[in-house]
């Protein structure tokens, strides 16, 4: 028993003194009087007294109550808090030599009493919103955008970036009958040089019988879609750049031929495209690019279209200042609307203060001529920039989705912030209008027609992520043109499109003040009547591995500063929750036109954000993605963003971390939220237990009443009831699923569900290059 005398020492040395810093910071007393029980219990090991094991025991179920008092009948935070404990009594169990049986089996006693009680809350779903969305269809016949039953015309099927498709043979009563019916592998996969954020996000277009989606290299890939068979591949070369952020591509977009026919592959486009000579093309497909390229492609054989710009290539670098290598490129597909192809890009977060633009731009479609440039910085002027001219420096970016509707004439952007995201006092008043927001301009002209801002004065990395879908909404008011998009802070806001007014209501709250010198903070902020948003963080939610990483997870949560959502970021460190992940990121909602219904993904993880004075000395290694350290070059402070983590690498907040859920949109209320996905790829053991994991990823809603989604950080494509969320399905992928999947129909009428399995680097899912096909198997 000395090693166990030992052991007990030691651990309760450092809850002790854990303990009393906790205690000088306003936090919990349990943690230095556990430290003193250990302390007491291992002298009485070593001295061989019997009542070591029942003020072991003792101390146990006092710990119990601890646990249960403060996080209630829940299994992870009770097992976090008791699982070491219960490991550490064992062997007491079997010291006989210090006691007579009656005491062994009273500690006995004590000690399945606390594990049966904590095993016991396994079965207990303390986190779940049970209910039931409307299944009969309330809005008939629904605008669904411009894209053909079968196929999949757009990034979110149609402009309208709905995600919704109105096929309806799967069913949730013959789901379980998926399976896979083919398999394609790229060819492109992480190499040598490549950034750590290399990501498979793409969501494939579906247009006559051909596929088409980009990777993470910027090939564009066209695939049979009835057998996955290659048909060409188009590689734009972009080579390797340290700078970038992401090594991405979400998406390629498609101009149809002019006669509206779907362009039909023939047996020549078997070629590989890079060998083929440019051509003219009546439909073409828009491939945006890593390096800042714009290409035109014709879908029947991937050779670039030589009417558009310069032989099918337009550089997005023109007219930009500061334009650094890796520091503006195009991660998102572009909007092709009234005869335009829109163009945003995605500008470095917090390398330099002197930065590209953010500037929106519109093409001919045809012949890649400027039409207009909308730059935040410069709102009111959008005719065409001269050739001599820069747009504004480090202007406020769009570097995720577009919607668009034809017929009121409006695009609307979701937009970024001016970098650096946590310093605001380079921005001008123009720039702080148009930041974090959603943007609705005019197609012909580019002219702002209205703005609805999302955060004021941004300064957490708030952009608005997600692809508006533009939905009509049923209301008291009859039928209106809905806009509806999810933010990074967990709001939905639900919007007229054609106006701008909100729907459901939008009130100002009172926001956290402080920042450094020279800066200030908002002293309201928007908030949505349909929200995700989670109640503050406290003490007690703090969590861990076992009980000691627990106590450093607290201990920071005392040290850095926290307010609640918005608290500013500061040299000390400050706690953001939500954090710039985002309770919903570039995977947004699905929405469904006729049931009038969403179904998203929450996600809660919280970040830290530190300020750094340069004046402190070397930074360290800075740039090598968005999280870490970031110089902000030309700034006076570097900024640190991390997750908040545990020295196990585990969150400090306890589980869950992620949900499906679904609300009702013609009531603007949260109807059910359950946990998502299983830590079996988190863990050396394949434990499919389920947590409530993160993911980043989007979800696909079919008229069926079936949801589709991956995205979890365990490898699987679910398949969940849109009425009430429960899994209904699931398939192995083999690799993560960080894309959104998508549907269509074969040529042989039959429904597919389509996903690209490539992981994600910055959340460590298993890279690979992977298109799975399901379909209905008898």
């Amino acid at each position: 028993m000395g090693l166990v005398a030992i052991l007990y020492s030691l651990i309760g040395l450092v809850l002790l003194g854990g303990g009393l810093w906790l205690i000088s910071l306003g936090g919990s007393w349990y943690f230095a009087l556990a430290g003193v029980v250990l302390l007491l219990v291992a002298a009485k090991i070593r001295t061989k007294r019997a009542n070591a094991q029942i003020l072991y025991g003792l101390f146990l179920l006092g710990s119990l109550i601890w646990a249960l008092w403060e996080s209630g009948y829940d299994w992870w935070p009770l097992a976090s808090r008791l699982g070491l404990l219960l490991i550490l009594g064992i062997p007491l169990l079997f010291s006989f030599r210090l006691m007579g049986r009656s005491r062994i089996s009273r500690l006995t006693g004590y000690w399945w009493l606390v594990a049966l009680v904590t095993l016991g809350s396994l079965f207990n779903d303390a986190h779940q919103l049970e209910g039931k969305l409307n299944t009969a269809p309330l809005v008939q016949n629904p605008a669904l955008g411009t894209s053909p039953e079968a196929d999949w015309f757009s990034y979110g099927r149609s402009n309208f970036g709905q995600r919704y498709s109105p096929l309806d043979q799967i069913t949730p009563k013959n789901v379980n009958r998926l399976e896979l019916a083919w398999q394609y592998e790229t060819g492109d996969t992480k190499g040598k040089g490549d950034i750590g954020e290399f990501t498979y996000e793409a969501t494939p277009l579906k247009i006559g019988n051909a596929l088409y989606f980009c990777t993470p290299h910027n090939w564009l890939v066209a695939l049979d879609a009835d057998t996955g068979e290659r048909r060409w591949v188009y590689n734009a070369k972009v080579g390797t750049e340290s700078q970038r952020q992401h090594q991405t591509c979400r998406g390629v977009s498609y101009l149809p031929p002019a006669q509206g026919e779907p362009a039909i592959i023939t047996a020549s486009g078997s070629k590989k495209a890079e060998t083929l000579a440019s051509m003219d093309c009546d439909a073409q497909l828009f491939l945006p690019t890593s390096d800042a390229k714009l290409i035109a492609l014709d879908p029947a054989t991937g050779a670039r279209c030589k009417g558009f710009a310069e032989d099918g290539v337009l550089d997005l670098l023109h007219n930009m200042p500061f334009p650094k290598s890796g520091y503006y490129y195009a991660t998102s597909p572009p909007v092709v609307a009234k005869g335009v192809v829109v163009v945003a890009g995605a500008v470095n977060d917090n390398y330099d203060i002197n930065s590209p633009s953010g500037v929106i731009r519109a093409y001919d479609v045809k012949s890649g001529a400027l039409k207009w440039n909308w730059d935040a910085a410069n709102p009111a002027d959008t005719k065409p920039i001269a050739k001599d001219k820069l747009y504004a420096t480090s202007s406020p970016n769009s570097w995720s989705i577009a919607s668009a509707d034809e017929s009121l004439g409006l695009i609307y952007l979701p937009m970024g912030n001016r970098t650096p995201d946590q310093l605001g006092m380079y921005r001008t008043p123009d720039e702080e209008k148009y930041a974090t927001s959603v943007v609705a301009l005019n197609l012909e002209t580019g002219k702002p027609v209205w703005v609805q801002q999302f955060v004021h004065h941004d300064l957490w990395d708030m952009d608005t992520p997600a692809q508006p879908s533009l939905v009509d909404i049923q209301t008291s008011q009859g039928l209106l043109p809905g806009l509806v998009v999810p933010t990074k802070q967990g709001d939905v806001y639900v919007l007229n499109r054609a106006t701008g007014e909100p729907i459901y209501p939008i009130t100002e709250v009172p926001a956290p003040q402080g920042t450094i010198a020279g800066d200030f903070a908002s002293p309201t902020q928007p908030a949505s009547a349909l929200t995700f948003n989670p109640p503050p963080l406290e003490e007690k939610e703090m969590w861990g591995a076992t009980v000691l990483d627990q106590l450093y997870c607290r201990i920071q949560f005392r040290s850095l500063r926290y307010e609640g959502r918005y608290t500013p970021p500061s040299e000390q460190g400050t706690i953001v929750f939500p954090g710039n992940f985002g309770v919903f990121n570039w995977g947004g909602i699905a929405v469904d036109p006729e049931r009038q219904v969403m179904f998203g993904m929450p996600l809660y993880l919280a970040f830290t954000s530190t300020l750094i004075p340069k004046s402190t000395g070397n930074l360290g290694e800075v740039n090598v993605g968005e999280h870490g350290v970031n110089a902000n070059e030309g700034a006076e402070y570097a900024v640190e963003l991390k997750p908040f983590l545990s020295p196990l690498g585990v969150p400090c907040q306890q589980p869950p971390w992620g949900y499906v859920a679904g609300a009702d949109l013609t009531q603007g209320k949260v109807i059910y939220q359950h946990k998502n996905g299983t830590i079996q790829d988190l863990t050396p053991l394949p434990l499919p237990v389920k947590m409530g994991v993160p993911g980043i990823g989007g979800p696909v809603i079919t008229k069926g009443g079936v949801v589709f989604m991956a995205a979890a950080v365990d490898n699987y494509l679910r398949a969940y009831d849109l009425s009430d969320g429960e899994e209904l399905w699931k398939a192995r992928l083999p690799a993560g699923g960080q894309a959104t999947p998508m549907t269509y129909l074969n040529s042989q009428g039959e429904q597919m569900v389509l996903i690209v399995a490539g992981g994600h680097g910055s959340i460590g899912t298993k890279l690979g290059d992977f298109v799975l096909a399901f379909q209905l198997k008898d």
